[in-house]
């Protein structure tokens, strides 16, 4: 069964999809760059009531469309969380057997 995922961001379409609901960014970079800021900014004061620390993350992520140390970060983060879902191989079965390993160095 494949797991839809909750979360998709699509920097051609200028688009973030959070569940079922999609938000169109702004595409101009001034209103971009403007929006990710106050998101950060008012996430930094997510103790007040209708604010909140969910903020943060969006405003990178909107400030990472424009800003390629944001960007740079971001694509870290996506890489490091799609190797964390793929299950890797024990060492015992990743590891070739000892007659296998003769044979390949054995020109004989």
């Amino acid at each position: 069964m494949s797991k839809k995922p909750v979360f998709q961001y699509n920097a051609a379409r200028r688009e973030i999809r959070i569940g079922s609901r999609h938000f169109h960014l702004p595409q101009h970079p001034r209103a971009r760059i403007a929006l990710g800021t106050g998101l950060v900014v008012g996430g930094t004061l997510g103790f007040l009531p209708v604010l909140g620390f969910w903020m943060i993350p969006l405003g990178l992520l909107v400030l990472s469309q424009d800003l390629p140390a944001v960007r740079r970060w971001r694509r870290n983060l996506v890489v490091r969380m799609e190797r964390r879902g793929v299950k890797r191989p024990s060492r015992k079965s990743a590891q070739p057997d000892e007659r296998q390993a003769e044979e390949r160095s054995d020109p004989n």
